[in-house]
């Protein structure tokens, strides 16, 4: 694997952000739409193939660790600006990262 610098590093903006929305997107199992609140009075929209994982329910209100400053990426006919942080466990299956305390939305991660 490459390394990258520490300032290539410092140019990735890694946020808390809270998910207020999910939704299926028609015809793509595997795809949410989701709507992220990152603390700056508008909601962000990522797209993530996290629906065989998660259910909506489970999505809701969950403070997760995102990439704010991606160029915006069309997935699954969709506009993604963004991209959030996941983990897979032993089995395989998709974890999302999250904080074990309560941090602010829009907190900068480090």
């Amino acid at each position: 694997m490459e390394k990258i610098s520490f300032e290539e590093f410092k140019k990735v903006n890694l946020l808390v952000g809270q998910i207020k929305e999910a939704e299926k997107i028609s015809g793509k199992d595997k795809l949410y739409k989701l709507k992220i609140d990152i603390g700056r009075g508008a909601l962000v929209q990522l797209i993530a193939g996290i629906a065989p994982y998660y259910s909506i329910e489970e999505l809701i209100n969950k403070k997760i660790i995102l990439v704010e400053n991606l160029q915006p990426a069309k997935i699954g006919g969709e506009v993604s600006n963004g991209m959030l942080l996941a983990a897979d466990d032993k089995k395989g299956k998709v974890v999302l990262l999250t904080v074990d305390r309560d941090v602010e939305v829009g907190a900068e991660a480090r």
